[in-house]
């Protein structure tokens, strides 16, 4: 068998022909649109499966601090308690904060708008309204935690606000009343 040599004017006619070249315009505009929303579709739902196990650790510390109202927490032990349930969550022993008040039902005031959280960028700051609250006293518990977006310049990842080191604000809370002992 011989191998057949491609003929010189192949090559010629295939440089100077125009046939596709409609395709080549949409092709330009839509893959990189494409490709855009798929990076998104990425960093969002790592931004969802986050904020599921912030909920979900702090879910399960709230459930264990309000039924053992004896015990005296700290912010750290609470921290722990997050940290320990919320799986995957990288860093989280340092870029978690804990804010916890007491709630008067009956003339609810919220929390501070601004959620108290960590900026690895700035000097450390001590932990802003942390009280362990008494039995049948109503209580709100909320966690702030930074993380670094997947895609940090492109779509999403280009939207969060981001602190002086990068990292974005993921924010959880939930209300409870601590049982009596």
């Amino acid at each position: 068998m011989t191998q057949h040599a491609p003929k010189k004017g192949f090559l010629r006619r295939f440089r100077r022909s125009e046939d596709g070249s409609a395709l080549l315009v949409e092709f330009c505009i839509f893959v990189p649109l494409l490709f855009g929303a798929f990076l998104m579709a990425v960093e969002m739902g790592i931004y969802s499966m986050r904020q599921t196990y912030l909920d979900r650790g702090l879910d399960i510390a709230v459930r264990y601090v309000r039924l053992n109202t004896q015990t005296n927490y700290t912010h750290d032990s609470i921290k722990q308690l997050v940290c320990d349930n919320a799986g995957w969550l990288e860093n989280c022993d340092e870029t978690l904060r804990l804010e916890m008040v007491s709630i008067n039902p009956r003339n609810f005031a919220q929390f501070n708008q601004r959620a108290d959280c960590v900026d690895t960028s700035e000097d450390v700051k001590p932990v802003r309204g942390f009280a362990l609250g008494q039995e049948n006293q109503m209580m709100m518990l909320r966690a702030c935690v930074k993380f670094d977006p997947i895609y940090p310049t492109s779509g999403l990842g280009e939207a969060f606000v981001k602190d002086g080191s990068g990292q974005v604000k993921m924010i959880a809370s939930a209300a409870f009343v601590q049982e009596p002992g």
